[in-house]
């Protein structure tokens, strides 16, 4: 399935007042479900990968779970500022510029610390709660998910 008949098919989800919909074939997995406010959301594209390539990072994967484990923990202390939308992230006001906040920065709420590019429109977010910014967890210029974590803040 390609890009555009990928989009087609969002597009007669959304039409069809349906809440959820999966579609499944040989290569891949998408399933795309309709919010209450009417927004649809898809759930990225599972593409079925041959069993060698999946026996390799499956060796990899204890030795990788083991650390993550310990900053699950430590991070549930700090609070999470969210993609409100999807689009392109970005952590500079223009290429020229410095970048809104770093690693380390007290943060008010309120205060702009990126920007959203959505459909061509450039949208400020403001942080919520005051703080200081212990991680930044979206890439610049890339993509991001509604509700995706985009940093996270200390409030203390």
């Amino acid at each position: 399935m390609d890009l555009k008949e990928l989009q087609n098919f969002i597009r007669f989800v959304a039409k069809s007042g349906a809440q959820e919909v999966s579609l499944e074939t040989d290569d891949f997995k998408i399933t795309v479900k309709t919010g209450p406010d009417g927004v649809v959301y898809a759930q990225a594209p599972v593409v079925a990968a041959a069993p060698v390539a999946v026996a390799a990072p499956a060796a990899a994967a204890p030795a990788a779970a083991a650390p993550a484990a310990a900053p699950a923990d430590d991070t549930s202390k700090y609070v999470a500022v969210t993609a409100p939308m999807i689009g392109t992230f970005y952590r500079k006001p223009s290429p020229d510029k410095p970048v809104f906040v770093n690693v380390g920065d007290t943060v008010k709420a309120g205060q702009t610390i990126c920007i959203i590019e959505a459909m061509k429109l450039f949208n400020e977010i403001e942080c919520e709660v005051s703080g200081t910014v212990v991680k930044v967890v979206a890439d610049d210029m890339k993509p991001v998910e509604y509700g995706q974590t985009l940093f996270l803040v200390d409030p203390a």
